[in-house]
């Protein structure tokens, strides 16, 4: 079929996004795009029926645009196999041979309410990655929502990822999860039980409109040794628009009535809050994002947000329009929800 055009930036080029395109670029972290496509969206809990989206054409489509990463999990229901499927493609794989892309995946963390961070299923969670995904390696494997089980129960996990790091299988080792002093102390705690340094952290929802604990945070990461740290969901799960909320969200309901009345406040000004709020955070976080995606449209309305936010005028234009929805969310901005065992706290310095 014929892709979209996508959507060029006033005054501005259209050019790739981030420097993947060769062995050299992705054999370090360092050539991470400032975008990486989400595998989140290729599941039941953001999609009735994941099978039904056009998960080829997002995925060539933002590579095309120089997305050249993609970030999944073994949790995410089907998300593996639908991509890698896409990546086995032989018509595909021509035109994006292994080396020209990174492949991001999380181990961990099984179920809902199940979690196993033993060594042996660490190792079974990341072969059957591989044969999912039909790769002989990935570029980074988090242990996955490492909050929801005590940090010393994650450490025999993680020791396995270096093992595998070691053996080449693994490119770099990463934690992910939401709590940001829990990650902070997870990073610290590898480093003085393991004599290892986290590669890649990865949070969601704590760098965006609302929320900006995570870049208030780097210093501490970096001083871990911590090499890249990764923002993933700047819309936060859906907070962040007009549309409905999904029902799983953990917001507290005055934070979800303040959004609501932020969201009001920018209609009336003709500008959706989904589109303020990724501007934001594209424009003010100096690293890479994750984003899912689940059609043509979403992908092109990404794309064009990163080079809105990259326009001095838009930015210009934005700076009112985030003063006031600060001032709506009056005491909910920078609050956060409870997540995870509450005695991962007592290893907080």
């Amino acid at each position: 079929m014929s892709y979209v055009q996508l959507p060029t930036p006033p005054a501005e080029p259209l050019r790739i996004l981030g420097a993947v395109g060769s062995p050299k670029s992705t054999a370090t972290l360092d050539g991470l795009p400032p975008l990486i496509l989400g595998g989140a969206q290729f599941n039941y809990q953001y999609n009735d029926d994941p099978y039904k989206l056009p998960a080829k054409d997002i995925i060539r489509h933002c590579f095309e645009a120089g997305v050249c990463a993609i970030d999944t999990s073994a949790y995410y229901g089907p998300s593996e196999i639908l991509i890698g499927e896409v990546l086995a493609d032989p018509d595909f794989a021509a035109s994006y041979p292994r080396d020209t892309y990174y492949l991001i995946t999380k181990a961990g963390r099984i179920a809902e309410t199940q979690f196993d961070y033993s060594a042996t299923w660490m190792r079974h969670s990341v072969q059957r990655s591989l044969k999912r995904l039909h790769t002989d390696y990935l570029d980074i494997v988090y242990a996955h929502d490492v909050e929801f089980v005590t940090l010393d129960d994650t450490l025999p996990g993680i020791a396995e990822l270096f093992k595998m790091k070691e053996e080449g299988i693994i490119r770099n080792v990463g934690i992910s999860g939401y709590p940001v002093p829990v990650l902070v102390a997870l990073c610290r705690l590898v480093h003085d039980r393991l004599g290892k340094t986290i590669d890649a952290v990865l949070s969601y929802s704590n760098f965006t409109i609302q929320n900006r604990r995570l870049k208030n945070s780097l210093d501490d990461f970096y001083a871990a040794g911590v090499k890249k740290v990764l923002n993933g969901s700047p819309l936060s799960m859906s907070l962040l628009r007009s549309q409905p909320t999904h029902a799983f969200h953990p917001a507290s309901p005055d934070l979800k009535r303040r959004v609501a009345l932020a969201a009001k406040h920018t209609a009336s000004k003709n500008v959706e809050l989904a589109d303020l709020s990724m501007r934001y955070a594209l424009r003010n976080w100096h690293g890479t994002t994750v984003v899912g995606y689940s059609s043509l449209f979403e992908v092109n309305a990404g794309i064009k947000a990163y080079w809105e936010s990259q326009n001095s005028d838009i930015t210009a234009e934005d700076e009112e329009l985030v003063h006031d929805v600060h001032e709506i969310l009056g005491p909910a901005l920078d609050e956060v929800w409870s997540s995870g065992l509450k005695e991962n706290y007592k290893y907080i310095i």
